[in-house]
């Protein structure tokens, strides 16, 4: 069951819409019709929200109808109705509230899955938010937007996307049964050495590919060589991975800003030449996981023989850093991300107005832009 059910929507609803619900039950029901709509351009994410619709017209023994502008997945403009729902009145005029809330976040979200997917196809993306949401609910409403965000760069790309999350519950959305994950930080702390954690880790789950943080005692291309040379074999194998997630106080061990500036103009001078901001500068030469940093791994890996090595980069990677790695062309393998989530919350607001009563065309004014023309993608009883 979704939630919140029937019987609790009065309790997480704005009131004056139960007022509303009464005035409507003393003075007669009528047949209204909402246009949803957004003010930034999104990616269409309505599958939870529909969801609980469904069930809570079916509860209330009613009948609604959708009339989809868009199938999921497709990009939105700002302003442009999304959808239009039909119905009783008395029944949809409480489930505003909640309906909004489990559409807008997903579909901010949706588009910032997408965008980075598009940005970097070669790399494949493990959704890392759970930790970074509130509440399971809204791990569930984001793990679903990276999916449909990164489906549909796997079809306007041909991206890799994203493969999967960390966590079981919501490993469905990505086709899996499980999450993906290694070690965290602490089991590092808790061995006491990066290679002995890995030993740890391969003695537990023998067989299984295995991703190793190299960041934690600042040793990045230290450790990452003695845990190949330690397991040479899945080195070989491409069943050994590393990934960085350096903190941004600091550069990555034998960085510093002239070396980081020299690593690119060796691998990726036309990254550095030109205007860039303070910020894109930081993504490429600064301290933490930069463009520089992934190079230098990368060439001390393959110098060293271990070239099926994989490299997992994480920390704050969002659109923004997204673009500048594809920009640059960091050799990443794969990106541990939960920055798809929505940075300014107050986008993520969707919007419902009624816009027919009783088949009467009404809206307030200045939103006359959301009355329906019939060229809907698709009708459909709920």
């Amino acid at each position: 069951m979704t939630h919140p059910s029937n019987g609790e929507i009065e309790r997480y609803t704005d009131h004056y819409f139960n007022r509303t619900k009464q005035v409507i039950g003393r003075f007669g029901d009528s047949r209204v019709t909402y246009a949803i709509f957004m003010r930034r351009p999104v990616v269409f994410a309505p599958r939870l929200a529909l969801d609980w619709l469904k069930e809570t017209a079916k509860r209330r023994e009613t009948e609604i109808e959708i009339d989809l502008r868009y199938v999921e997945g497709k990009w939105v403009g700002a302003g442009e109705p999304m959808m239009y729902i039909s119905g009783s009145f008395f029944h949809l005029v409480d489930l505003e509230t909640i309906f909004l809330q489990k559409l807008g976040p997903a579909c901010v979200a949706a588009y910032n899955a997408w965008t980075m997917c598009a940005d970097m196809p070669k790399a494949a993306f493990l959704a890392m938010d759970a930790r970074h949401c509130a509440g399971h609910e809204m791990a569930e409403m984001m793990a679903y937007a990276a999916s449909v965000g990164s489906a549909r760069a796997k079809r306007k790309v041909g991206a890799i996307g994203f493969i999967g999350n960390a966590t079981h519950a919501t490993a469905h959305f990505f086709g899996r049964n499980e999450g993906l994950g290694t070690m965290p930080h602490a089991l590092i702390g808790y061995a006491g050495s990066t290679v002995r954690a890995a030993e740890m880790f391969h003695e537990t789950f023998p067989g299984d590919p295995m991703t190793v943080l190299v960041d934690y005692f600042a040793r990045e291309v230290s450790d990452s060589l003695d845990v190949c040379r330690r397991f040479p074999e899945l080195a070989a194998k491409g069943m050994l991975s590393f990934r960085l997630d350096t903190t941004g106080g600091r550069y990555i061990e034998g960085l510093d800003p002239a070396t980081s500036y020299a690593v690119l103009e060796r691998f990726s001078p036309e990254s550095i030449r030109g205007y860039r901001s303070e910020e894109e500068l930081r993504y490429l030469v600064g301290t933490g996981v930069s463009a520089a940093a992934i190079f230098y791994l990368r060439d001390a890996l393959d110098r060293a023989g271990f070239k099926a090595v994989k490299i997992v980069a994480s920390s704050g990677f969002g659109p923004a850093k997204c673009r500048i790695m594809a920009e640059a062309k960091a050799p990443i393998d794969v990106v541990g991300t939960g920055s798809f989530l929505p940075s300014n919350w107050t986008e993520t607001y969707a919007t419902a107005d009624i816009v027919e009563y009783d088949g009467e065309k009404r809206v307030k004014i200045g939103r006359e832009f959301l009355h329906r023309t019939r060229d809907g993608n698709a009708s459909r009883l709920l």
